[in-house]
């Protein structure tokens, strides 16, 4: 659980804005706590704070160290109802997936103190715990910002982790190393007030060059390919990519984009995704419907048209100035080569899977392939050792859920494998068919019908221990295993690919995984596969002997697996698989009514409302939960500090707040200085009487207006309770008033009727 200790250690260490944000989700979940907050706007807020619930009806986590019993006593047999419940997931934001030594020991020890002891990497190059207690995340949160990371934004209705290839500045084909101006997005994005108002998440990715599978750019909302045209940096960008239900190709917006204007162009396209995205129907509102509907010329029109109305912000160029420090790394080692050194036993199996050589003459990158994306925190302490000692600050997680250390010299690699085969992290196959990528399915996520993770680990320990035998054609395959068809573990650029869902069969339910072929990660994701047919779970270790079986007696020379099931057809395909189609009765066979590694008869379990993103939000709702909190803060400095200047100063705060998320649903752009917030709410909503209380004349706005043209604080006790009144009350009416136009709003666009005069 929390050490309350690490508070005192880590002040003053933390980032002051980053401090802050935190500040106030504590502050949140206590005024949650006292129903002081509506749920949907807490959960939207506590998503953005990357804080998701998750399902417990296993009882049990497959990991990528076989199945384990869930890490507490009183295990639920549902999900919980609230995230209070039971223990839920963090998800942290690692932009381009690069982290230190450093960082790596804190992310393992909180999963040790926090969690289940086990750090998972993400296909978005995150790494999220689980089994984590939402009244520990407040002190989980201040630990890993302490080091530089943050969870803001990991999940919700925003900007989503920035991702990269891992082998940015040392990849032989790259135009130049894109993580610095990956990490530059980020650090613009993160909190902006131009992303706050999404309708769904948005994710971008950055490739450094266009023909490998690096970035997977084609299947982003925002997409970044490195190019270099006359000299100048930039970056062929792309939009409306995305994979869900029902995938889309993303669009080129720009074939050049200089980097200096990469920035200013990416805040015109939030701008007209925020304005012109669905906010009603949570499945069609991420960008890609958007750009579809609208068409990308007349998007890109609208972008242009939008560049134009922003204002300066210095940001947009020195983020990406010629200063930008790049993330190379610098190597511990002096280069030199392996030169016949002697090698461990097994060392030529790894090398040959897990290892690739750089363009930096002498060094390598080596690939830490983890079974399901798992690692312990006693690994990942080992490993940060390792990095220390052979690679400096060069780690990156991957998208396949690996890890990566780069610079690693030649000679050093007998000594780094020896050093990760005693830390159990030297297994070979990685980027191989045995390396298997998978969602968290039936484990932890409420949407999750058929247990993806189980399927995985018996596809690994299957292909694993027939390795040796497998034919070269087959062993450069990937299979991705998604427990819905949301398309979490990217199933639709596997050469095979599985999605879960299930069949009613003799009056019961059977986990199924529909199977998708055809997909192409090069090129960026070029080509999604389409779903072929559905075979009970339990089936599909046999569709994958099949499958490659079939390939390797049926290829042409060197043909690839995506030419080969071309050439097969889609009737060809499946008559591969006809033969696993079907399920026996439940007295013939009744194992293929449970799922992998779950002894309990198959249902759908706790399936419910997935947590990948938030219920949406009004703009206006998102805003004011800072209103609330310092109005609560206000109470706190009185009653706990006696503080009455403090209190004063909060709720002085309060509605300031409350004013500008009234603004900012007519001005995005007001500034954060009380004189414009002031300003901008007398013209537009004072002034205009629209923020007017019948029942007090209008005089609850008279307070803020008040408050700021006598700012000296009383020090009187009795003052300063009346100033948190007025505050409480103002926030309210500013509720009011936007409930009140919202509704005007919808009542115009519905068709004509008879608006009450009467203010609120």
């Amino acid at each position: 659980m929390a050490v309350n200790a690490w508070n005192t250690l880590l002040e003053g260490s933390i980032d002051p804005d980053w401090a802050e944000e935190i500040d106030h989700f504590q502050a949140q979940m206590e005024l949650r706590q006292q129903e002081k907050i509506d749920e949907k706007v807490f959960a939207e807020t506590r998503l953005r704070r990357g804080v998701y619930g998750q399902r417990y009806d296993n009882g049990k986590r497959h990991d990528g160290f076989g199945t384990r019993e869930l890490p507490f006593e009183d295990k639920p047999t549902k999900g919980p109802d609230t995230v209070w419940d039971a223990p839920g997931m963090q998800r942290i934001k690692l932009p381009f997936g690069g982290l230190s030594p450093e960082q790596l020991e804190v992310v393992a020890d909180c999963a040790e103190e926090y969690s289940d002891e086990i750090l998972h990497v993400t296909t978005r190059q995150d790494f999220q715990l689980h089994f984590v207690h939402i009244e520990d995340t407040p002190d989980l949160m201040r630990r890993l910002a302490a080091v530089g990371v943050t969870t803001r934004e990991a999940c919700g209705n925003s900007i989503r982790n920035v991702t990269a290839c891992p082998l940015a500045g040392v990849c032989h084909t790259e135009a130049f190393d894109v993580a610095p101006y990956a990490k530059a997005l980020m650090l613009f994005l993160l909190g902006h007030p131009d992303v706050q108002d999404f309708g769904r998440k948005f994710k971008p990715a950055f490739s450094g060059c266009e023909a490998e599978a690096c970035g997977l750019v084609q299947l982003h909302d925002a997409g970044y390919v490195a190019k270099v045209v006359d000299g100048r940096k930039g970056f062929k960008v792309v939009v409306g990519g995305g994979l869900g239900t029902v995938p889309h190709q993303a669009e080129v917006l720009s074939e050049f984009t200089p980097v200096e204007d990469m920035l200013v162009e990416i805040q015109a396209v939030a701008r007209v995704f925020a304005r012109l995205g669905e906010k009603k129907n949570r499945n069609r509102a991420r960008i890609k419907f958007l750009v579809a509907k609208l068409g990308i010329e007349e998007f890109r029109r609208l972008v242009d048209e939008e560049k134009q109305t922003i204002p300066h912000d210095p940001r947009h160029t020195s983020l990406v100035d010629e200063d930008l420090p790049v993330t190379l790394g610098t190597p511990v080692r002096d280069p030199a080569s392996l030169n016949g050194a002697p090698r461990p036993e097994g060392f030529d199996e790894w090398h040959a899977t897990n290892v690739m050589s750089q363009r930096q003459e002498g060094y390598c990158v080596v690939t830490v392939n983890l079974p399901l994306g798992d690692l312990t925190s006693q690994q990942g302490r080992e490993l940060a050792d390792i990095a220390r000692r052979f690679a400096g600050d060069n780690l990156r997680t991957t998208v396949d859920q690996n890890i990566v250390l780069r610079f690693v010299a030649e000679a050093d690699l007998p000594a780094v494998f020896s050093a990760l085969r005693d830390s159990g992290l030297a297994l070979p196959g990685a980027g191989s068919i045995v390396d298997v990528t998978a969602c968290p399915g039936t484990d932890t996520c409420k949407l999750g019908i058929a247990s993806s993770r189980g399927l995985a680990g018996e596809l690994r320990r299957r292909l694993t221990t027939k390795s040796a035998t497998l034919d070269e054609a087959v062993t450069g395959l990937s299979i991705k295993i998604s427990g819905c068809f949301n398309s979490c573990a990217q199933h639709h650029i596997a050469d095979i690919g599985f999605y879960g869902n299930s069949r009613g069969v003799d009056g019961r339910r059977v986990p199924h995984f529909q199977v998708v072929l055809g997909g192409q990660r090069r090129e960026n994701a070029a080509r999604y596969g389409m779903a072929v047919g559905a075979v009970p779970s339990k089936n599909a270790p046999e569709v994958v002997d099949a499958l490659t079986d079939a390939y390797v007696q049926g290829k042409e020379h060197a043909e690839s697996f995506q030419a080969w099931s071309d050439r097969q057809g889609k009737r060809g395909m499946r008559s591969l698989l006809e033969p696993f189609m079907a399920a026996p009765t439940f007295d013939e066979d009744p194992d293929f009514y449970t799922d992998f590694s779950d002894a309990r008869q198959y249902t759908m379990g706790d399936l419910g409302v997935g947590e990948c993103a938030g219920e949406v939000v009004s703009l206006f709702g998102i805003e004011v939960v800072k209103a609330e909190s310092e109005a609560f803060d206000a109470q706190l400095a009185l009653e706990e500090d006696n503080d009455p200047d403090a209190a004063e100063d909060h709720a002085y705060r309060a509605m300031l707040y409350a004013a500008r998320a009234l603004v900012r649903t007519e001005n995005i752009d007001v500034s954060e200085q009380p004189d414009d917030i002031v300003a901008e709410f007398k013209a537009r909503f004072y002034d205009t009487e629209k923020f007017f209380d019948r029942f007090a004349k209008g005089k609850f706005g008279r307070y803020l207006l008040d408050r700021h043209a006598d700012p000296a604080p009383s020090g009187d006790p009795a003052a300063a309770a009346r100033r948190i009144e007025e505050a409480q009350l103002f926030v309210e009416a500013a509720h009011t008033c936007e409930a009140r136009l919202a509704a005007e709003a919808t009542a115009i666009s519905e068709g004509p009727v008879k608006l009450s005069s009467e203010k609120a």
